[in-house]
């Protein structure tokens, strides 16, 4: 009987213990409603289904609850000014664009180092220089940025876009690019959208019509071509393609740079699309040169009646075609499929192959038969970017870096094939202390998979390294060596950075794409636990210092993770994540994430699935989740931060443990792009400060 008592004890105790625990933190209050869907006879629960709602007043409400508390935590961390101070240091450097010709001037971009945004100057034939566009003058708070800039051929009318608060809303202003002085009025609601000039006449551009209810949230799916001709009103543009006649989620018409050929891009998904020419010489109207969706073709360059394309059609590393306008189903191969991944920049009169190998870029110079003129020379293993110009330039521009090296950019002599260094930024940072080494790991399914990890020399590999495991794993988009500053504070503050190149992205091809796609998704969550399970194993570092991080796809892809493997690390920090995998496509253009993803409606086996990974959908009643910190905007209208509310309130309902879930919610922030300096540097701080407290750092050295 008094073992038994005993035992009962114990009991209670622990109970008491998991009790104490999970009121240690008095999270914001969330009200449960009673919600519920029913998919192939399945009901599944959504209690938090009213924070979708980004204009009611319960919902702002709920937001700033939770701003509070993540600030009145973070302001708790006694290094978080300092890992602060240290960002703004590094950060604190010039920043150059590669130069541009259009009309009489050259142009580019410069950042003095902590402006928000960076500024378009340019110069003339004289060498004088100016200001162009400082877009840290389209708000008082920095907040508005550019978007896109566009000239006609002559460069004499310029059209550029801005992005107000990060929303992929944008307004288009139409300037004399000689005086500056701004044509026209405002171009509005324009969203997912290139500018492409027709000579002096106008511009093309895409739309969606303004949904009603939220612009911020509700669902776009049937895009628009407009051409607004100068001197008219928005009103007066005319429709070139769109609407219930021909419904597509993404249409864009490029102008060739001949100005012979109008190229329109169909598509109803991020990945396939059909493609249509039209000739304005000969007159007629578009015309078909792919059509269906189950592969990418894209519009190269142009001449005269042949046309060079880039396609996966019977290429899965894609290839480079010719074909003609006069027989436009008749494809000739100029650059061969090979084992690499390829994609094709044009300039100086010729042709640049950049391949992929291992993540890694390799570059052959050729001409437009493809003849091989040289392989060009790179300064190392790393990402190059650029290599296109206009046909008369003989001087082009590419840029170079990796984890380990600020980029850097070169001038190239199309004649020579000769480089030398155009700019070189001065970043307190010394590449020769570091190290990046490329390993190859063993997946679950026994698939051999790349990752690079970054670090100082002389490491102890003791399984105590503070590390970030950064992935994204999705949408064919490939993650290549580059230099970020906020990196460099991490690895100087003795933490490892890692990447693994996991399925569900391009960096092999179309195959490894499909690998990571629908009813195979999971493979890339088990490539990312792999990943974790090498370093462990390796001794790089251990689950008390390992964290999780990915944005937008790769914020599904920490989500998933933390909740199918709760125990692998320590620190979750999902970005503005697809989380609730259940509705992602109700809202603004998701549905076309579908190639990716599937729907809950397409099947009951593909719901079942969905369901099985959705990080919203599998948070568990009595289960430590690692430390997480949630980051969103309030203006993201990508993935809408619903997904980051809803998934926060479940896990802040149902976590065990005393590790903390925040929600950090960034104001007039957006899915990403056009964030001011300082709004940049107070998020990775934040990000960086709370991933080493909770690895239990408690001093800087």
């Amino acid at each position: 009987m008094k073992s038994t008592i005993a035992t009962l004890s114990v009991a209670a105790l622990t109970l008491m213990a998991c009790q104490t625990q999970k009121t240690m933190h008095e999270y914001p209050q969330t009200k449960k409603v009673s919600q519920s869907d029913t998919y192939f006879g399945t009901s599944v629960e959504d209690p938090y289904r009213w924070l979708e709602d980004d204009m009611a007043q319960d919902t702002k409400e709920w937001v700033k609850s939770q701003v509070a508390f993540t600030e009145n935590y973070l302001e708790n961390i006694p290094f978080r000014a300092t890992l602060n101070n240290q960002l703004k240091e590094i950060w604190n450097y010039e920043r150059v664009g590669a130069p541009f010709k259009e009309g009489n001037y050259t142009y580019y971009s410069k950042n003095d180092g902590l402006q928000a945004q960076s500024v378009i100057y340019r110069t003339d034939a004289g060498g004088a220089t100016e200001v162009f566009l400082d877009p840290n003058k389209f708000s008082l708070d920095g907040t508005t940025s550019l978007a896109g800039l566009s000239f006609n051929k002559k460069g004499t009318l310029a059209a550029y876009s801005i992005s107000e608060g990060g929303s992929d809303w944008n307004k288009v202003i139409i300037i004399d690019a000689v005086t500056k002085k701004q044509l026209d009025t405002t171009i509005e609601n324009v969203k997912f959208s290139g500018i492409s000039w027709l000579g002096d006449e106008g511009f093309f551009y895409s739309s969606y019509d303004k949904p009603d209810g939220s612009a911020l949230s509700a669902k776009t799916d049937t895009h628009k071509v407009y051409f607004h001709k100068l001197g008219t009103k928005q009103s007066e543009d005319q429709l070139i393609i769109g609407g219930d006649n021909f419904k597509r989620r993404y249409m864009n018409v490029g102008v060739s740079d001949d100005e012979r050929y109008l190229i329109l891009s169909a598509a109803n998904a991020t990945n396939g699309n059909e493609l249509y020419i039209k000739d304005l010489k000969n007159g007629g109207d578009f015309r078909p040169v792919q059509t269906g969706f189950n592969v990418n073709t894209d519009f190269v360059d142009s001449k005269g009646d042949v046309l060079y394309l880039l396609t996966d059609k019977d290429a899965p590393n894609r290839k480079l075609v010719k074909t003609t306008i006069n027989d436009l189903s008749s494809w000739v191969d100029v650059v061969p499929e090979t084992q690499n991944v390829l994609s094709v920049s044009t300039g100086g009169g010729y042709l640049f192959a950049k391949y992929m190998k291992d993540a890694v870029s390799q570059v052959l110079q050729m001409d437009y038969d493809g003849k091989l003129i040289r392989e060009i020379q790179l300064p190392g293993k790393g990402t190059a970017g650029g290599f296109s110009g206009k046909e008369s330039e003989s001087t082009l521009y590419y840029s170079f870096g990796n984890y380990i090296m600020p980029g850097t950019t070169y001038k190239f002599d199309t004649k020579t094939g000769s480089s030398q260094v155009y700019y070189k930024p001065n970043v307190k940072f010394s590449p020769e202390d570091y190290v990046s080494k490329q390993v190859f790991y063993t997946s679950k399914d026994g698939t051999k998979v790349p990752m690079i990890i970054s670090h100082k020399k002389g490491l102890k590999m003791d399984g105590k390294n503070p590390t970030i495991l950064y992935s994204y794993g999705g949408f064919n988009i490939s993650l290549t060596p580059g230099f970020s500053v906020v990196n460099a504070v991490w690895m100087e503050n003795g933490g490892i950075y890692a990447v693994p190149n996991i399925r569900g992205g391009g960096e092999y091809g179309k195959k490894w794409h499909d690998a990571g796609t629908k009813l195979e998704k999971k493979n890339v969550f088990e490539d990312f636990i792999a990943a974790a399970e090498y370093l462990q194993s390796n001794g790089y570092t251990s689950k008390d210092y390992l964290a999780l991080s990915g944005g937008s796809n790769g914020g599904l892809l920490v989500g998933a993770t933390m909740t199918m493997r709760p125990d692998l690390a320590k620190v979750a920090l999902p970005a503005v994540g697809v989380l609730d995998m259940l509705r992602y496509n109700k809202f603004t253009a998701g549905a076309g994430w579908a190639y990716d993803y599937g729907t809950a409606e397409d099947s009951k086996e593909m719901f079942e699935y969905l369901l099985s990974y959705s990080p919203l959908h599998n948070v568990r009643e009595g289960v430590c989740y690692p430390s997480t910190m949630i980051t969103t905007g309030d203006h993201d209208d990508r993935v809408v931060p619903a997904h980051s509310f809803k998934f926060g309130a479940e896990l802040q309902d149902k976590q065990k443990c005393q590790n903390p879930i925040l929600l950090r919610i960034e104001t007039k922030g957006g899915h990403g792009a056009g964030k001011s300096t300082e709004q940049m540097i107070n998020e990775n701080a934040d990000k960086l400060s709370f991933t080493l407290w909770e690895m239990g750092i408690k001093t800087l050295n």
